[in-house]
């Protein structure tokens, strides 16, 4: 933030000024329009930092224009992964589909390759009783003619009916040799097929597993690429809220700061003007004497019965004179108590429960006064109520009911905050005397029981308080 000067005055509308004065000090008049030259000067000043906080402000307009565009951005980008973090989660699962489906023929193929060897267990157990059979008829043909050739069989017929008859035993025999024959050698090949059949198709099954696999794998390695770019550029928009959120922040705060600095510009103008309208009754005030002096050396022996011959003192610009029902009377006011070397009086009757400093890690920029609901606030030192700010109202966030009154003291503006008011007793552009009671204290906003929160700023409250003291310092 922004530091900027509050104007602050302590001159307070008289509401008659009487002519009883003998002499009028020209070092009053002179005090008057250096004081009028001070409040230009602060006007000239106070002009300057609104024009910089409106540049602050438009800066910030463009920043947060700039962050919203990088959050459409963003945005478009975390749309586009999470599309492309659907559509992998969508292969995942088909792919996972396809395994599942892989694991099923698996398993089918396991319980067709364990059908096969009992299949094959059972082509063995008959190759096994034909290969007996074979060699029975073998041994039968050894024991009846050892190494007999069937051709002697069929010359040692006695007729040719006999002959017919060991002709059509022999091809019977030998027929169905070679049928046993011819089926175990199929049977054989069929074993060895079915084998090689069944193998192979639970091979390429579990080939394509691995492939479903290993795509698989590849998708939640993409995946875990795309959650990781989706968690960036989530972490990044965050990132931009975040940023747009302390720039809405900043800009209402360069709001808060612009209406401050005009209700300080009023407060000056009415300073001024105030300050204007003394002068011109002490020029007035001098104007009168001369005519007297100039009648008097007339008539020297007429005695003189004007306001003017009397020897009361004349006004003091910087007396804070609150005689008169003005803006700035109040029947609830009491005189400031005696000053002992501070420039400002206490606010408020109460112990004081937190002072200036770092506090809870944080800085506390202002002083604590544990006071009960209701308890009487006062202002700190003569001066304009530039600002009061009710906890409905937007702006001066946490600081509930507050007021704020600018004041100047021996050349110095200072700016008082009086927070967490159960009710405000003044309002704005209102001139207040010291020790006048302008609220009571209470409990509202960003408060955790009943008390007063003091602000001292030397020079204007900022948002930043950058301009803020430790109250102690000025306090009498």
């Amino acid at each position: 933030m922004r530091k900027f000067p509050v104007l602050l005055s302590t001159i307070v509308a008289a509401s008659t000024i009487t002519l009883s004065t003998t002499s009028i000090s020209a070092q009053s008049t002179d005090d008057l329009n250096k004081k009028i030259d001070e409040l230009q000067q602060q006007q000239k000043e106070l002009e300057q930092k609104r024009n910089n906080l409106q540049s602050d402000s438009q800066q910030t307009d463009k920043k947060i224009n700039k962050n919203l565009d990088k959050q459409d951005s963003v945005e478009k980008e975390i749309n586009s992964i999470d599309t492309d973090l659907q559509a992998t989660l969508k292969q995942i699962s088909t792919k996972e589909t396809e395994i599942t489906k892989t694991n099923q023929q698996v398993e089918e193929l396991t319980t067709q390759i364990e059908q096969l060897k009992k299949e094959i267990a059972l082509l063995k157990e008959r190759i096994k009783k034909r290969e007996a059979l074979l060699k029975d008829r073998l041994r039968n043909i050894q024991q009846n003619g050892g190494g007999m050739k069937y051709i002697e069989v069929i010359l040692g017929s006695k007729s040719f009916g006999d002959f017919i008859s060991r002709s059509s035993a022999v091809n019977t025999i030998m027929d169905q040799d070679k049928s046993i024959m011819e089926q175990h050698q199929a049977d054989k090949v069929a074993v060895e097929k079915n084998k090689i059949d069944v193998e192979n198709k639970k091979t390429e099954v579990e080939q394509k597993k691995q492939s479903l696999q290993n795509q698989k794998q590849d998708l939640v390695a993409l995946k875990g690429q795309l959650d990781n770019q989706l968690s960036k550029k989530e972490t990044l928009m965050a990132s931009l809220k975040d940023e747009h959120e302390e720039l809405e922040a900043y800009k209402v705060s360069v709001e808060e700061e612009q209406e401050i600095l005009a209700r300080q510009a009023e407060a000056a103008e009415k300073a001024k003007q105030l300050a204007q309208s003394e002068k011109s009754e002490l020029e007035q005030l001098a104007r009168e004497r001369e005519k007297q002096q100039a009648e008097q050396k007339a008539s020297p022996s007429k005695p003189s019965n004007s306001p003017a011959a009397n020897n009361t003192p004349s006004p003091n610009p910087e007396s804070g004179s609150e005689s008169g029902s003005g803006s700035g009377s109040n029947t609830g006011s009491t005189p400031a108590p005696q000053n002992n070397g501070g420039v400002l009086n206490y606010p408020i009757s109460a112990p004081i429960t937190s002072h200036y400093g770092a506090r809870w890690g944080t800085m506390h920029h202002g002083t604590d006064f544990g006071a009960p609901i209701g308890t009487p606030v006062r202002s700190a030192a003569s001066g304009v109520v530039i600002m009061t700010n009710t906890e409905a109202q937007a702006g001066m966030s946490g600081y509930g009911n507050v007021i704020l009154v600018s004041h100047n003291i021996n050349g110095q503006s200072y700016t008082t905050l009086y927070a967490h008011l159960n009710s405000i007793g003044v309002s704005q552009g209102q001139t207040v005397s010291a020790g006048q009671v302008i609220g009571a204290s209470g409990n509202t906003g960003q408060s955790t029981g009943p008390h007063l929160h003091f602000e001292v700023h030397r020079g204007g409250w900022n948002g930043a308080k950058s301009n803020s003291i430790d109250p102690m310092s000025v306090l009498n």
